[in-house]
């Protein structure tokens, strides 16, 4: 009779609504006999006042989902955006200046960072088991403008951020580059300006691996009140930095002393410290070293298209890996020996693209800037006769260098016009990739979409009236 006492005692005790009830009754339900779940009942009876502790594992689990959910980033703030080929060159490190080397890299766009892969990010996640981890770049307060004086290249944007890093990023398609800027630039409004906040979230959030204790934790530390001596060392800094002012002073008038004093880029390249390179010269620089009309790279490369690419499908629209292309960019530029029949030059879209990219890189385009308002009334001329005597009129008044050059890539394209059966290259065709390679204006201030028109229009009748603008080919 007691002990029936003792069980009515012990199921008002666990029924109480201050209880873990649930918990318990399913104890009950799975006990097998009524000794059971006696004893069980006893069990969880404690001698402070009855009460029955709940149980740490479940507390600290559901303590621990709520800390995630506060200091987790959604997925969205992940999420990539964009991703492709750009051209990237670092400026500048915490603020301290580099020498600028573009290269080529895979862009990774999320809403707060950017990442710099070497190839794409399948294939340098695949390359990163030797613990090396793509340079990244938070968007979180940084400040993005076109830089057009940062580079002779055209279409160049800078990325500054926080932290004193600078980036310049570059394309030569002119829709592409676009897309990028307004791309990052959105990214960049949607973020709060100051970059303290969100930061940590980031962080804890790329402890992939971490229990929900051990981020626990880590999340506790944090909150905890900061040591006296963490206190002081923000009270130096923060004193530091007022005499910061005076020493960025120090430093500007001693950099303006140094840059006036500094030898010109004439004085460097005559005493032989700065080498002329063939990709970003001037045409008639290149010529005047070379002793010649017609650069030597520009000869070499149509000799091997000729000789192994005019049947080719898509020659000089289909692009060359873009690695290679700059490889052997870097090749002709420290004038080395260069060998186009070499085993690593075997796909001819990359001497092809070679081709293409130093006639982009040209500071001024083979038609020059002072002709190109003359050739485009020219090609709106309604009389077909008057346009090509017009052009050829023009043609004839060029710098030698830019004459020759021309009638020496055209002739050469009228050739691969002639395969157009095999490589399926159209007169129309080449006209669309070489127009805007060849013509620009010197600033962009009309109508692009207008010009890019005319400079297909202009490349198109210089191909097919090649023999009456440039005479025959033998000449």
């Amino acid at each position: 009779m007691q002990k029936s006492t003792n069980c009515d005692t012990s199921m008002e005790t666990l029924n109480s609504p201050r209880q873990g009830t649930g918990t318990v009754q399913m104890r009950i339900k799975n006990a097998n006999s009524h000794h059971d779940r006696l004893s069980q009942s006893k069990s969880m009876i404690l001698t402070d006042v009855g009460k029955v502790t709940e149980p740490i594992s479940r507390h600290r689990r559901n303590h621990s989902q709520h800390v995630l959910k506060d200091v987790i980033p959604p997925l969205e703030q992940l999420m990539v955006e964009k991703e492709g080929y750009l051209q990237k060159a670092k400026i500048a490190d915490g603020g301290k200046k580099l020498r600028k080397n573009w290269s080529t890299s895979w862009i990774v766009l999320s809403s707060r960072t950017i990442e710099f892969y070497k190839e794409s990010k399948q294939q340098a996640l695949s390359n990163m088991k030797t613990g090396h981890k793509p340079e990244s770049v938070d968007l979180c307060g940084a400040h993005i403008e076109w830089a057009k004086e940062k580079s002779s290249r055209k279409n160049v944007f800078q990325i500054t951020t926080v932290s004193g890093n600078e980036f310049l990023l570059q394309s030569d398609i002119d829709f592409i580059i676009l897309d990028w800027f307004h791309a990052i630039k959105n990214a960049i409004d949607r973020l709060p300006k100051d970059p303290s906040s969100p930061s940590r979230n980031l962080e804890l959030f790329k402890i992939q691996r971490s229990s929900s204790t051990e981020l626990l934790s880590h999340y506790d530390s944090d909150t905890k009140e900061q040591k006296p001596e963490y206190r002081k060392s923000l009270m130096f800094r923060l004193h530091h930095s007022a005499s910061d002012t005076s020493d960025k002073n120090r430093v500007k008038s001693r950099l303006k002393k140094f840059i006036t004093r500094r030898p010109s880029l004439k004085t460097l390249q005559e005493k032989g410290l700065i080498k002329d390179q063939i990709f970003g010269s001037h045409l008639h620089t290149v010529c005047e070293r070379e002793n010649s009309t017609v650069p030597w790279f520009v000869k070499q490369c149509i000799e091997a298209v000729e000789k192994r690419g005019l049947d080719v499908d898509g020659i000089y629209r289909v692009s060359g890996n873009l690695a290679t292309i700059q490889k052997l960019r870097f090749i002709v530029n420290q004038e080395e020996k260069l060998n186009l029949d070499d085993s690593q030059w075997e796909d001819i879209h990359v001497v092809t693209g070679a081709l293409k990219m130093f006639f982009r890189e040209l500071p001024e385009p083979l038609f020059p800037y002072s002709f190109f308002e003359r050739f485009v009334e020219a090609i709106k001329k309604q009389d077909n006769n008057t346009r090509i005597e017009t052009i050829k009129s023009l043609v004839q008044k060029l710098p030698p260098p830019n004459r020759d050059t021309m009638k020496v890539l055209f002739g050469h394209l009228t050739k691969i016009v002639a395969k157009a059966s095999k490589n399926l290259m159209s007169t129309q065709s080449l006209g669309i990739v070489f127009g805007p390679t060849l013509l620009r204006a010197e600033s962009e201030t009309g109508n692009m979409a207008i010009h890019m028109v005319y400079q297909n229009q202009i490349a198109e009748l210089m191909l097919s009236e090649y023999s009456k603008i440039f005479g025959s080919e033998e000449d």
